[in-house]
Protein backbone atom coordinates (compact mmCIF):
# COMPACT_ATOMS: atom_id res chain seq x y z
CA UNK A 1 0.00 0.00 0.00
CA UNK A 2 1.18 3.48 -0.78
CA UNK A 3 1.34 5.55 2.51
CA UNK A 4 1.20 9.36 2.28
CA UNK A 5 4.60 11.29 2.79
CA UNK A 6 5.15 14.58 1.95
CA UNK A 7 2.83 15.61 -0.42
CA UNK A 8 -0.88 14.05 -1.16
CA UNK A 9 -2.14 12.34 -3.87
CA UNK A 10 -5.39 14.57 -3.82
CA UNK A 11 -3.36 17.45 -3.60
CA UNK A 12 -1.03 16.53 -6.65
CA UNK A 13 -3.83 15.77 -8.47
CA UNK A 14 -5.22 18.82 -8.43
CA UNK A 15 -1.67 20.65 -9.03
CA UNK A 16 -1.42 18.39 -11.88
CA UNK A 17 -4.56 19.55 -13.66
CA UNK A 18 -4.12 23.61 -12.42
CA UNK A 19 -0.26 22.88 -14.62
CA UNK A 20 -2.51 20.98 -17.30
CA UNK A 21 -5.39 24.11 -17.52
CA UNK A 22 -2.57 26.65 -17.85
CA UNK A 23 -0.80 25.31 -20.59
CA UNK A 24 -3.63 23.64 -22.66
CA UNK A 25 -6.50 25.99 -21.44
CA UNK A 26 -9.87 25.70 -19.69
CA UNK A 27 -10.70 21.98 -22.12
CA UNK A 28 -7.57 20.16 -20.60
CA UNK A 29 -9.02 17.94 -17.69
CA UNK A 30 -7.47 14.78 -15.66
CA UNK A 31 -9.45 11.41 -15.69
CA UNK A 32 -9.60 9.73 -12.69
CA UNK A 33 -9.36 6.21 -14.44
CA UNK A 34 -5.53 7.54 -15.03
CA UNK A 35 -4.73 8.37 -11.33
CA UNK A 36 -2.00 5.49 -10.61
CA UNK A 37 -0.10 6.42 -13.69
CA UNK A 38 0.10 10.37 -13.00
CA UNK A 39 1.37 9.57 -9.35
CA UNK A 40 3.82 7.44 -10.06
CA UNK A 41 5.50 10.40 -12.86
CA UNK A 42 4.42 12.60 -10.45
CA UNK A 43 6.00 10.68 -7.25
CA UNK A 44 9.19 10.05 -9.81
CA UNK A 45 9.87 13.75 -11.20
CA UNK A 46 8.92 15.38 -7.63
CA UNK A 47 11.49 12.53 -6.84
CA UNK A 48 9.53 11.35 -4.18
CA UNK A 49 11.93 8.50 -2.58
CA UNK A 50 9.39 6.87 0.04
CA UNK A 51 6.73 6.60 -2.96
CA UNK A 52 9.09 5.96 -5.30
CA UNK A 53 9.94 2.38 -3.65
CA UNK A 54 6.47 1.82 -2.68
CA UNK A 55 6.07 2.16 -6.79
CA UNK A 56 9.26 0.11 -7.77
CA UNK A 57 10.97 3.22 -9.84
CA UNK A 58 14.72 3.82 -9.94
CA UNK A 59 15.01 7.31 -9.76
CA UNK A 60 18.62 7.05 -11.82
CA UNK A 61 16.55 5.21 -14.49
CA UNK A 62 14.35 7.30 -16.98
CA UNK A 63 10.71 7.00 -18.33
CA UNK A 64 9.10 4.75 -20.72
CA UNK A 65 5.48 6.12 -20.33
CA UNK A 66 3.45 3.86 -22.77
CA UNK A 67 -0.24 3.71 -23.56
CA UNK A 68 -2.43 3.76 -26.41
CA UNK A 69 -3.13 7.03 -29.18
CA UNK A 70 -4.63 9.91 -27.36
CA UNK A 71 -3.49 8.46 -24.44
CA UNK A 72 -2.42 11.89 -22.66
CA UNK A 73 1.56 10.79 -22.87
CA UNK A 74 2.62 13.65 -24.61
CA UNK A 75 0.20 16.13 -22.68
CA UNK A 76 1.52 14.73 -19.15
CA UNK A 77 5.31 14.90 -19.75
CA UNK A 78 5.31 18.27 -20.81
CA UNK A 79 3.45 18.99 -17.20
CA UNK A 80 5.86 17.15 -15.61
CA UNK A 81 8.64 18.86 -17.24
CA UNK A 82 7.35 22.01 -15.10
CA UNK A 83 5.79 20.10 -12.06
CA UNK A 84 9.38 18.88 -11.01
CA UNK A 85 11.29 21.72 -12.51
CA UNK A 86 13.23 18.99 -15.17
CA UNK A 87 15.42 20.36 -17.74
CA UNK A 88 14.55 17.55 -20.07
CA UNK A 89 13.66 18.15 -24.31
CA UNK A 90 10.63 16.88 -25.47
CA UNK A 91 11.75 16.23 -28.93
CA UNK A 92 9.35 14.12 -31.47
CA UNK A 93 11.08 10.79 -32.67
CA UNK A 94 9.38 11.82 -36.47
CA UNK A 95 11.36 14.95 -36.29
CA UNK A 96 14.65 13.66 -34.96
CA UNK A 97 14.90 11.74 -38.48
CA UNK A 98 14.04 14.11 -40.35
CA UNK A 99 16.73 15.82 -39.34
CA UNK A 100 19.38 12.75 -39.87
CA UNK A 101 18.00 13.63 -43.92
CA UNK A 102 19.41 16.93 -43.78
CA UNK A 103 22.79 16.30 -41.23
CA UNK A 104 23.35 13.08 -41.78
CA UNK A 105 25.00 11.33 -38.97
CA UNK A 106 25.70 14.47 -37.01
CA UNK A 107 22.41 14.08 -35.44
CA UNK A 108 23.34 10.74 -33.73
CA UNK A 109 26.16 12.55 -32.18
CA UNK A 110 23.68 15.70 -31.40
CA UNK A 111 21.36 13.46 -29.38
CA UNK A 112 23.97 11.38 -27.25
CA UNK A 113 27.70 12.56 -27.17
CA UNK A 114 27.56 15.78 -28.71
CA UNK A 115 25.68 16.74 -25.96
CA UNK A 116 26.90 15.58 -23.26
CA UNK A 117 29.00 19.18 -22.42
CA UNK A 118 26.02 21.16 -22.41
CA UNK A 119 23.91 20.08 -19.56
CA UNK A 120 21.00 22.34 -20.02
CA UNK A 121 20.01 19.34 -23.09
CA UNK A 122 21.97 16.10 -21.85
CA UNK A 123 18.04 14.75 -21.14
CA UNK A 124 16.04 14.36 -23.68
CA UNK A 125 12.17 12.62 -23.43
CA UNK A 126 11.53 11.39 -27.02
CA UNK A 127 8.27 11.30 -28.10
CA UNK A 128 6.18 8.91 -29.99
CA UNK A 129 9.04 6.62 -30.71
CA UNK A 130 7.61 4.02 -33.00
CA UNK A 131 6.10 6.19 -35.67
CA UNK A 132 9.23 7.00 -37.46
CA UNK A 133 10.32 5.12 -40.04
CA UNK A 134 13.98 4.32 -41.35
CA UNK A 135 16.16 6.21 -43.05
CA UNK A 136 18.04 5.20 -46.27
CA UNK A 137 21.26 7.19 -46.75
CA UNK A 138 23.76 6.58 -49.80
CA UNK A 139 21.36 3.42 -50.16
CA UNK A 140 21.85 2.37 -46.29
CA UNK A 141 19.06 1.59 -44.02
CA UNK A 142 19.95 3.39 -41.07
CA UNK A 143 17.39 3.05 -38.06
CA UNK A 144 17.88 6.48 -36.12
CA UNK A 145 16.23 6.44 -33.11
CA UNK A 146 17.89 2.78 -32.63
CA UNK A 147 21.21 4.57 -32.80
CA UNK A 148 20.74 7.06 -30.58
CA UNK A 149 19.16 5.25 -28.10
CA UNK A 150 22.02 2.76 -27.86
CA UNK A 151 24.87 5.87 -27.88
CA UNK A 152 22.62 7.00 -25.32
CA UNK A 153 22.67 3.25 -23.34
CA UNK A 154 25.95 3.23 -23.63
CA UNK A 155 26.43 7.17 -21.57
CA UNK A 156 23.79 5.83 -19.05
CA UNK A 157 26.02 3.17 -17.89
CA UNK A 158 28.98 5.45 -17.95
CA UNK A 159 27.52 8.80 -17.25
CA UNK A 160 24.52 8.58 -15.59
CA UNK A 161 22.45 10.32 -18.64
CA UNK A 162 19.01 10.23 -18.39
CA UNK A 163 16.40 9.40 -21.19
CA UNK A 164 13.06 9.56 -21.27
CA UNK A 165 10.44 8.07 -23.75
CA UNK A 166 6.96 7.94 -25.01
CA UNK A 167 5.15 5.32 -27.34
CA UNK A 168 2.24 3.73 -27.98
CA UNK A 169 4.23 0.34 -28.49
CA UNK A 170 4.25 -2.69 -26.67
CA UNK A 171 7.46 -4.43 -25.37
CA UNK A 172 6.94 -7.05 -28.03
CA UNK A 173 6.73 -4.49 -30.86
CA UNK A 174 9.67 -2.44 -29.78
CA UNK A 175 11.82 -5.65 -30.22
CA UNK A 176 10.02 -6.30 -33.65
CA UNK A 177 11.28 -2.23 -34.62
CA UNK A 178 14.73 -1.57 -33.13
CA UNK A 179 15.65 -5.57 -32.22
CA UNK A 180 16.18 -7.60 -28.95
CA UNK A 181 19.57 -5.64 -28.11
CA UNK A 182 17.78 -2.66 -27.79
CA UNK A 183 14.91 -4.20 -25.60
CA UNK A 184 16.70 -5.47 -23.51
CA UNK A 185 18.83 -2.25 -22.61
CA UNK A 186 15.63 -0.07 -22.16
CA UNK A 187 14.50 -2.69 -19.58
CA UNK A 188 17.98 -1.48 -17.94
CA UNK A 189 17.84 2.30 -18.68
CA UNK A 190 14.16 3.23 -18.04
CA UNK A 191 10.56 2.55 -15.80
CA UNK A 192 7.37 1.53 -17.25
CA UNK A 193 4.88 3.11 -16.73
CA UNK A 194 1.96 1.99 -18.69
CA UNK A 195 -1.68 3.25 -19.37
CA UNK A 196 -4.19 1.01 -19.36
CA UNK A 197 -4.58 -0.19 -22.83
CA UNK A 198 -8.50 0.40 -22.53
CA UNK A 199 -7.89 3.79 -22.30
CA UNK A 200 -10.23 6.24 -24.51
CA UNK A 201 -8.60 8.75 -27.19
CA UNK A 202 -9.16 11.36 -25.52
CA UNK A 203 -8.40 14.32 -28.51
CA UNK A 204 -12.37 12.54 -29.38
Amino acid sequence: MITPNHFEQEKVFRYIYQKGQQLYGSHFALCPHDKDVIMQLSAYFLRDEQRCEAYQLDLGKGIMLTGPIGSGKTSLMTIMRIVGNNGFVIKNARDVTFEFIQDCYEVIHRYSRGKLYQPDHRSYCFDYLGIENNIKYYGNECNVMAEILLSRYDLYVSKGLTTHITTNLSATEIEEAYGNCLRSRLREMVNLIAFDQEVSDKRK
